[in-house]
Formats: structure tokens, sequence, C-alpha cells
């Protein structure tokens, strides 16, 4: 326990002392090998860990990215000579995890473990890595960041959908008591500038947005739309709330026969006629929904069986796009809960949503212990999403139902 404490000590004071840009730009070797070290290095009590848990195997895959900055892959719009620059510097809080939604929602995972109280003995090691990112400075340069020009679509819908999580997420912690909820509050207060600037955002686009999109893909706007209300719950902002509301009935309310026959597409992680039925039960009373679901996809059976839904298969793991289905099944494991949950307990179809659930999920669990980066840097936030049954209670519930 004084070695952890110690070694917790040295990286809140590494974490907050330097930037991870300034780390990459030292010209030593040695240099370059301490950043990797200290940012991939395996947990201390791992080996007294038998066997480790989903969980800690979670947090860990989150804290060996959040602060990885390379590989990358980023979407960036340069207005200027002034904009090249690694992504440390152009975004300094979600640069890791290859991509800035990926960062945003490796905090998320860690947020949600560590609120919900599911890895104590990585507690300390969790508040220091969140700690180092959530400062007043690196928040301030994600804040520039979309405030400059042509950054209102930056990440839009998906990233700035994990982002809501994030927070949502420590409101959850924060509206409870002890040190986690005043830390958690404090991270949010700093956070919530940049929270303003999005949901700003996303009020001025839904008005304008004509169509769905359905695609399988991170512009997706059904699951963004879930999200969307999840912090919208929250947070109290009835005006998002209803505006996702109109948005989501005006798309969906009349939408028949939802064409599961044509799931997955090849590079899909989110089913566009589950997440749509994921969306749905928040905006409709349970009556209406086991109605709506009759009709939106009328083939669910009530025969409790799990192969009505073929789980997705990956060809190779080491491919970033094929192995997307892998997240597929995760996805779709939580759709199908979410659905569950929303149907009057008597209802025939649950039995099966429950079973296809868990066979998807835990189809997609197999894949996120993958040594493979392309994979494990996003995944575990997927199956920590399941796992956990976020967006599954009171507070992501229609509340005219």
């Amino acid at each position: 326990m004084v070695y952890r404490k110690a070694l917790v000590g040295l990286m809140i004071a590494t974490l907050a002392g330097c930037s991870a840009a300034e780390e990459e730009s030292a010209s030593s070797s040695e240099d370059r090998g301490v950043f990797e070290r200290r940012n991939t290095a395996p947990d201390p009590a791992d080996n007294a860990l038998s066997p480790r848990s989903a969980e800690q195997a979670y947090a860990r895959i989150a804290l060996n990215c959040i602060n990885k900055q390379y590989p990358n892959k980023i979407s960036h719009v340069l207005n200027s000579a002034a904009d090249v620059a690694e992504p440390a510097k152009l975004t300094p809080v979600f640069y890791g995890c290859f991509d800035w939604h990926s960062a945003v929602h490796g905090h998320w995972l860690l947020a949600r473990l560590w609120g919900q109280d599911l890895v104590p003995e990585m507690d300390e090691e969790i508040a220091a890595a969140l700690a180092a990112n959530f400062t007043a400075e690196k928040i301030a340069g994600e804040l520039a960041y979309f405030q400059a020009a042509d950054r209102k679509t930056f990440e839009r819908p998906y990233g700035i959908a994990w982002f809501l999580q994030l927070t949502a997420e420590l409101r959850d912690i924060a509206n409870g008591e002890g040190g986690k909820a005043e830390q958690a509050r404090l991270w949010l207060a700093r956070l919530q500038p940049l929270e303003a600037v999005i949901v700003g955002n996303i009020k001025d686009w839904l008005p304008k947005l004509a169509y769905p999109i359905r695609l399988g893909t991170h512009n997706q706007s059904a699951f963004a739309f879930g999200l969307f209300l999840d912090w919208a719950a929250r947070s109290g902002d009835r005006e998002l709330a209803g505006l996702v509301r109109e948005k989501a009935l005006g798309f969906h309310r009349q939408d028949r026969n939802c064409p599961m026959a044509y799931e997955p597409s090849g590079e899909d992680f989110l089913s566009s006629c589950l997440m749509v039925a994921d969306l749905m039960r928040r905006v409709m009373t349970s009556e209406d929904y086991a109605d709506w679901l009759s009709t939106f996809l009328p083939d669910i059976p009530d025969n409790g069986s799990d192969d009505w839904l073929a789980v997705g298969i990956v060809n190779d793991p080491t491919d970033g796009k094929l192995v997307h289905l892998d997240g597929l099944n995760l996805s779709r494991a939580w759709a199908l809960e979410g659905m569950a949950s929303a149907l009057p307990a008597s209802d025939p179809r649950r039995a099966s949503l429950l079973a296809s659930a868990s066979l998807h999920g835990n189809s997609g669990e197999q894949a996120v212990r993958t040594p493979h980066y392309s994979g494990s840097h996003w995944l575990a936030s997927f199956a920590t999403y399941w796992r956990t049954r976020r967006g599954i209670d009171e507070n992501s519930s229609n509340p005219d139902s």
C-alpha cells in the first residue's frame, strides 16, 4: 500500500507537471520511452490479482490509452499553418486512445467504474489520472479548439454525445456524498464551459436536421439522441430534451418493418434498427412503446430463443474497420436490454430480447482483451456501458411514462 501511494503521488506530480505534448517533443529516445512506460506500464498489483476482474482489465485498458498520443487519427480543420500541431496540443485533454471520441469515452469508462466503486483497488490511480487531465488549463485548450472557426461540426454527433455522457456521469457522482462527490463536482465545474458550447452547438443543429442519419457508424443520429436525452434528464435541460424528443418522434414514430435482415453492414458498430428502438423507449410510455415495437420489429420471437439475431463476425481483429463488428455485438446487447426494460413485465418478447442480449454481449466481451490496439482502445468502453447497464435507470426514462 505504501508503494502504491508513492506511485500514485509520483503519477500526479508527473502528469500534472508536464503535458504529453511537451514530453513527445523531447529529442531523446530515453525520454520517449519514459512517456510510453508511464502510460502503459502494468499495474504493480496485477500479479496479486487472480483472476483479474473484467472491470479491472477495462480500467487498465483506459488508463493505458488516455495519455497515449500515438498512433492517432484526427479529424481536424486547418484554418492556418498555426493549426498544424500534434494532437496533445490541439486537444489537450482528449488526445489519446487513437482519436478524440475514444479518448472521451475512455475518460467516461474510468469515471463510471470509479464512481460506481467497481474497482476500489484502483481508485487512487484512476483519480490521479483524471485529476491530471481535468485541469483548468487543459480544458481551456479544449474550449479554444471548439470555439475556433469551422469547428461546430467537430465530432458531431458521436463524440459530443459521449462527452455529454461523461459529464452526466460526473453529475451522478457529484450528487452523492463524500470525497468522490466532492472531486466530481470540481471536475464538472471545470468541464461546464466546454459542455455549454457543445450543448449550444447541438441546439443550433437539431432544428436544421431534416432527416435521421441511419448509418451504423459515428454519424448515426439515434444513438447520439439517446445519450443527449440521458444527459438532459440529469442536467435538467428541458429545452434540449424537448428538441430531441420532437426529432425522435418526428423521425421514427411512423417507422415500420425495420430491415434487420440488411444488418450488419461490414463496418457497423451500431445497429441502425436497434438503436432507434433503444431511443424510442426514452420518448414513449411503456404501452405506446410496446405497440410501436410490434410494427417496427414485428419478427421478435416470443418463445425466449436467443438465435433469432446472429452475432457479428470479425475475421481480422487487427483491422480497425472490421473490428467494428465486435462493438456492434456489445451495442446490440445494451440496446436489446434497453428495449426489454421498457416493455411491460408480461410482454412475451422480453425473454428473447434478453437472451439475445446475453449472446451478443458475451460474444463482444470476448474481443475486448484483444492485444490489438485497433480494437482494445475503444471496446472496453462499450463493454462497460453494457456491463453496468448505463442508460437503463430512472434518469434515462421518458418523464411522461
